[in-house]
C-alpha cells in the first residue's frame, strides 16, 4: 500500500531460507530488516522463520516494523512460519503467494538465495519489462554473489536474446546500505507512486 502523498511504505524482500548460509548474509538481511522498519516501512516477505528470510524479518521486528509473511499450506511444515509475525497470510499455491506479495508492496529488492529467490525476482522483473507494473525493482549484489548471472544476462543480450533497455533492469547495487538509499531517494520522489499489478 501507498499513502496519500505517494511514499513508499511496503517493500517486498526475496531472499533464501536455507540455514546454511554464511553469517554475513544473514547480518545483511538482519540490517535490512532494521532499516525497513527504522523508516516505518512495512516488510513483505515470504513468511519463513530460516535463513535470510527469517533474519530479515527478525530485523524488522526487532525495530517495531511492521511486517507481513506470505505463505502456502504445502511450506507451513517446510519452512515453518516465523512466530514473531502477527500478520501471516496463509494462501493455497505458489502463483497466490507471488500475487499476493506484489500487490501487497510499493518495492521489491532482491537478497542471494536459491532456485525460489531467483524466480521470484525474475518473475517480478519480467512483469516490470511487461509494463504490468511500474514499480521499483533492486537487486542487491552481496559479495558478488550476482556477478556471474549478469555474465549470463551480458551474453545473452550481445546474442540477441534480451533488448539492452531490458538488460538495465537487473542492475544490481552493491549492498544493503546503497538498496536503502535507494529505496530512501524512491520515497522522496513526488509522483512515484506506483501502479498496482495488470493482468497479463
Amino acid at each position: 500500500m501507498t499513502s496519500r502523498d505517494g511514499s513508499l511504505v511496503s517493500v517486498c524482500v526475496f531472499c533464501g531460507s536455507s540455514r546454511r548460509v554464511p553469517e554475513r548474509h544473514l547480518a545483511a538481511a538482519r540490517a535490512l530488516g532494521a532499516g525497513l522498519a527504522a523508516r516505518g516501512w512495512r516488510l513483505v516477505f515470504g513468511g519463513g522463520a530460516f535463513g535470510m528470510m527469517g533474519a530479515c524479518a527478525d530485523g524488522a521486528l526487532a525495530g517495531r516494523g511492521p511486517v507481513t509473511g506470505v505463505m502456502t499450506r504445502a511450506l507451513m511444515d517446510d519452512e515453518r512460519p516465523h512466530r514473531g509475525v502477527s500478520d501471516t497470510r496463509v494462501v493455497s499455491s505458489m502463483h497466490e503467494r507471488k500475487r499476493v506479495m506484489a500487490t501487497e508492496s510499493d518495492a521489491f529488492v532482491v537478497l542471494p538465495g536459491g532456485l525460489g529467490t531467483l524466480e521470484e525476482a525474475f518473475e517480478i522483473t519480467t512483469w516490470k519489462q511487461l509494463d504490468l507494473h511500474g514499480k521499483p525493482v533492486l537487486w542487491v549484489n552481496l559479495d558478488g554473489f550476482f556477478d556471474r548471472l549478469l555474465d549470463h544476462l551480458r551474453a545473452a543480450s550481445e546474442l540477441g536474446f534480451i533488448r539492452p533497455e531490458h538488460l538495465a533492469l537487473v542492475r544490481p547495487l552493491p549492498d544493503v546500505a546503497a538498496a536503502l538509499t535507494a529505496l530512501d531517494a524512491l520515497a522522496l520522489a513526488p509522483t512515484r507512486r506506483p501502479r498496482t499489478i495488470r493482468r497479463a
